[in-house]
C-alpha cells in the first residue's frame, strides 16, 4: 500500500507533533509496516537538518522558496551551517587557522575517500562565519562554467559570473571539490592561484580579489592519477597548476576513538543514545 505525503505528515504530527526525529520516523515506520527509507524520501521537503524533519507547512515553503532569477547573487548569504554532529581531527586545526588569518593562501588537501576533506573546510568557515563557494569539478569542467559567461535572459545575452569570479569579489573561500577530475581546461585559474584575479576577457574587466579570498582544493590522489584503478576518472595534473599551491595536507581517517565520538554525536542526533554499539 502506498501511503501519501499528506497522511505521512498528518499522522507523524498526530503522534510526535510538528517536529520529529530519526527515531520517530522509525517507531511509525514499525507501527505502520512502512520503509524507513521511503517515507523519509516522500518528507524531504520537510527536512531542516540531520535526522530532524519540521512538519509545519510554513517550513516547508520557506526550504522550497527560490529567489528570482533577477535577484543579485550578492544578497545571498553563503556562510554554510554549522553541523553540532562534525568532530574536528586531523588537520581541521590548521586549516580553520589558514582561513581566520584572511592570507591568500591556497590549500591543497588529498585524501581518501570519506575522510572529512570537504567537510572540515565546511566547518571550519561555519564556525568562522566565512562564506563558502564550493565547485565540484568533473572532466566537463570548463572556463565558463569556472570564471563565468554570457546567459541569455528575456531575450538578451547577459554576463552571468561563476562560481570563481564571485568567490573573488566578495573575498569568499572558493573550494575546489575533487580537482583531480579535471582536465587541462582548469588552467584557466593559473592567475587566480597566484593571487592576481582574472580579466575577464568577455566583458573587458579585470576583478581583483578582495580580501579574505582564497582557494582549497580537495582530491583522492596528489594530481598523479590513480595507478590502482581505485579512482577511476582521475588525471594526472599539470605541474605548474599543482605549484600555484603553496602547501598541501595529506588526510587520514579518524582514529577508531575518534570514529566513536562521531558515531555517538550522530546518534544523540537521532535521539537515539548506544554506546556500546558505536
Amino acid at each position: 500500500m502506498s501511503l501519501s505525503v499528506d497522511y505521512i505528515i498528518t499522522s507523524l504530527q498526530e503522534l510526535y507533533g510538528e517536529s520529529v526525529t530519526g527515531s520517530d520516523i522509525r517507531g511509525w515506520c514499525a507501527m505502520n509496516g512502512s520503509n524507513y527509507q521511503t517515507v523519509t524520501n516522500k518528507i524531504a521537503d520537510y527536512k531542516v537538518g540531520r535526522g530532524k524533519w519540521n512538519l509545519t507547512i510554513q517550513e516547508k515553503l520557506e526550504k522550497t522558496y527560490q529567489a528570482p532569477p533577477a535577484m543579485p547573487t550578492i544578497e545571498q548569504n553563503l556562510i554554510p551551517d554549522k553541523d553540532d554532529t562534525f568532530v574536528k581531527f586531523g588537520n581541521f586545526g590548521d586549516l580553520k587557522k589558514i582561513i581566520q588569518s584572511n592570507l591568500f593562501y591556497p590549500t591543497f588537501i588529498t585524501g581518501l575517500s570519506g575522510n572529512g576533506k570537504t567537510l572540515s573546510v565546511e566547518q571550519a568557515c561555519a564556525q568562522l562565519g566565512r562564506e563558502l563557494i564550493r565547485v565540484n569539478i568533473t572532466i566537463e569542467t570548463d572556463e565558463d562554467d569556472l570564471i563565468g559567461g554570457f546567459r541569455l535572459v528575456d531575450g538578451a545575452t547577459v554576463w552571468h559570473n561563476g562560481p570563481v569570479t564571485e568567490a573573488l569579489q566578495r573575498g569568499a573561500i572558493l573550494l575546489l571539490d575533487e580537482v583531480d577530475l579535471a582536465s587541462n581546461k582548469i588552467l584557466c585559474l593559473q592567475s587566480i592561484l597566484e593571487g592576481k584575479g582574472v580579466f575577464l576577457k568577455k566583458i573587458g574587466k579585470y576583478v581583483k580579489p578582495t580580501k579574505g579570498f582564497n582557494v582549497f582544493a580537495t582530491a583522492n590522489t596528489k594530481g598523479k592519477g590513480s595507478d590502482d584503478g581505485r579512482f577511476i576518472g582521475t588525471n594526472v595534473l599539470n605541474e605548474a597548476f599543482l605549484e600555484r599551491f603553496p602547501v598541501t595536507f595529506e588526510q587520514t581517517y579518524p582514529t577508531p576513538a575518534t570514529e566513536q565520538k562521531i558515531h555517538e554525536g550522530i546518534a544523540l542526533d537521532l535521539g537515539v543514545e548506544d554506546r556500546d554499539f558505536c
